[in-house]
């Protein structure tokens, strides 16, 4: 089975750039992460050397209008509505990331376990994915947001990694819990595939021989079930931007000093009814695009790494 897999991946590239909208999706992806990576250097040299972020600039009067001087105008303090968009991108490929890992590794290691050890490991992982499927998501991130303030051990924690990661620790509790609430998926998944592989023929031969069960999970379940892995990280990737946009817009995505796309769509909206409209489509484009650029990679993934397709 390792092997067939490894034959399919000359395949699995080639059936991927052959795709217009896997490459273009590739492409807008890597602009977007490359803007990111541009504006977190700059965060970082701009509290080193005590200057102002570019977002954080006062370009012109408040709520001027797109121009010459300001592309996409200004927001209620004459800061570039451009900068800050673009500034948006840092928060939210961060809770993608952290968030994309910790459901990744937890709903993989799950679903491995419970599909390869079954009995008791199994009945209490599905009792487990089943509580959290069952729990609403946003109550669940705003509860372990307030818990985070309320516990001085786990807001010391936040802390410590945050000051690491750059991340405000009311926002690393969000994101963390984002992260979560997102392995339910990958965790029924995982486990089905998992229950298939352990029943064939070269897996079975393997625990006649006596082969550890470790070692077999390593060398014969997981190369099998990659695939699975970087599809759904990428579209958890998409999930946790929208939920971070969500949480950010309610006011509750912490006191991060790099604006977020949640916290400028709840500003624009506000403002709509003066006619100033860009700070809301700036970061409701971005968004979109973002998303719709994620959603588009992990389809064409799906299409070109997983086995079963042709």
């Amino acid at each position: 089975m390792t092997g067939k897999s490894a034959k399919k991946i000359p395949g699995a590239k080639a059936k991927f750039f052959s795709s217009p909208a896997a490459v273009s999706a590739a492409v807008i992806t890597a602009l977007l992460i490359l803007t990111a990576l541009v504006c977190e250097l700059h965060g970082i040299y701009a509290s080193f050397s005590g200057s102002v972020p570019y977002w954080e600039r006062i370009y012109a009067a408040p709520y001027s209008a797109p121009g010459a001087g300001t592309i996409l105008g200004t927001d209620y303090q004459g800061r570039s509505v451009l900068f800050r968009a673009l500034a948006g991108t840092i928060p939210a490929f961060k809770v993608g990331l952290v968030a994309g890992v910790i459901s990744v590794f937890t709903g993989t290691a799950l679903g491995i376990c419970a599909g390869f050890f079954r009995g008791k490991v199994d009945d209490i992982t599905v009792w487990i994915y089943s509580t959290f499927a069952s729990m609403p998501t946003l109550l669940f991130i705003l509860s372990f947001a307030l818990l985070s303030v309320s516990s001085p051990g786990l807001r010391g924690f936040l802390e410590k990694a945050g000051a690491v990661l750059r991340i405000d620790p009311g926002a690393l509790a969000v994101y963390l819990a984002i992260g979560m609430t997102g392995w339910v998926g990958l965790c029924r998944v995982i486990r089905a595939e998992t229950l298939k592989l352990r029943s064939l023929a070269y897996v079975n031969a393997a625990r006649i021989a006596g082969v550890n069960s470790l070692v077999i999970i390593w060398r014969h379940i997981l190369p099998n079930v990659r695939h699975l892995t970087i599809i759904y990280f990428t579209l958890n990737f998409g999930s946790a931007v929208m939920l971070e946009v969500l949480v950010g817009y309610l006011g509750l995505g912490g006191n991060n000093s790099i604006p977020g796309w949640g916290s400028m769509i709840a500003a624009g909206q506000e403002r709509l009814w003066r006619g100033v409209w860009w700070e809301l489509g700036a970061a409701g484009f971005l968004m979109f695009i973002m998303i719709l650029a994620l959603n588009l990679l992990g389809d064409s993934l799906r299409d070109a790494l997983d086995p079963r397709s042709s």
